[in-house]
């Protein structure tokens, strides 16, 4: 049970505070809405601690834009707290937080201890605030801390570093080009993925993993020809076809 903090609040906004432990989502959601709307700061210590324990994604985000309603003098430092808790999600809301909020003086705040957290949830957080928060110049330096996470977890969480890591812009580039050649087949795979997604972000992140597990098995030579002789089979006559598809045979053996 998450305290309610009465201490100076108004008898609407008690109601409202009740109203966030309600056992109805619904309920909740609403009560975080009238939260933000009233932006009262006696609201904020209820508000922070409900963000670690709130089980519904929609009123969490909510509670965060409420978060946003009121002073940043009162909130950040409160909300920096949080950060170091020992509740993933207390951490993992704080982040998101930060970012609704958008401060570029919060940039300080993401350690890397933030960026290789244990929790898969929380460091895709603390990426995608890196890079929103990450000051001109600095992007080479996060690019050099997030390539350390590549091929860690499972398709949604590389999916978000590859994301992280193509915000970043040019400043990747040299990171990805030196990570695609790592002995780890699986951090190779990752990087040339991301790095194809960087130069074509119409690319589906599947087909670029499946291209960078070609690339990966077949060597980058052999890859290119087999997917020449593929697009040529496409649009040749019988003949030349016949002959593309020998090649592309060739090159997957």
């Amino acid at each position: 049970m998450v305290p309610i903090h009465t201490t100076n609040v108004t008898p609407q906004n008690a109601r409202v505070l009740k109203a966030l432990s309600a056992e109805d989502s619904s309920v909740r959601l609403q009560a975080a809405l009238a939260a933000g709307s009233s932006a009262d700061p006696a609201l904020l210590e209820t508000l922070v601690e409900r963000c670690a324990v709130e089980p519904d994604f929609f009123v969490r985000d909510m509670l965060s834009w409420a978060l946003t309603r009121l002073s940043r003098e009162i909130t950040l430092p409160r909300i920096r707290k949080e950060l170091d808790s020992g509740r993933r999600q207390a951490r993992g809301q704080a982040l998101h937080t930060l970012s609704k909020i958008g401060d570029e003086d919060t940039w300080a705040w993401i350690t890397r201890d933030m960026l290789r957290d244990a929790d898969d949830e929380v460091a895709r957080t603390a990426w995608r605030v890196a890079v929103a928060l990450v000051p001109d110049g600095e992007e080479k330096d996060l690019a050099d801390e997030l390539v350390l996470q590549l091929g860690r977890g499972d398709r949604t969480v590389q999916l978000s570093l590859s994301r992280a890591l193509t915000g970043l812009g040019d400043a990747v580039g040299p990171v990805l080009e030196k990570a695609v050649r790592h002995p780890d087949p699986a951090v190779a795979a990752h990087a040339h993925a991301t790095e194809l997604l960087r130069r074509n972000p119409e690319a589906g992140f599947d087909t670029a993993v499946e291209e960078a597990k070609r690339v990966a098995a077949l060597g980058p030579e052999r890859a290119a020809a087999a997917a020449t002789a593929a697009a040529t089979a496409a649009t040749a006559e019988p003949a030349e076809a016949a002959q593309a598809a020998e090649i592309q045979e060739a090159a997957d053996c």
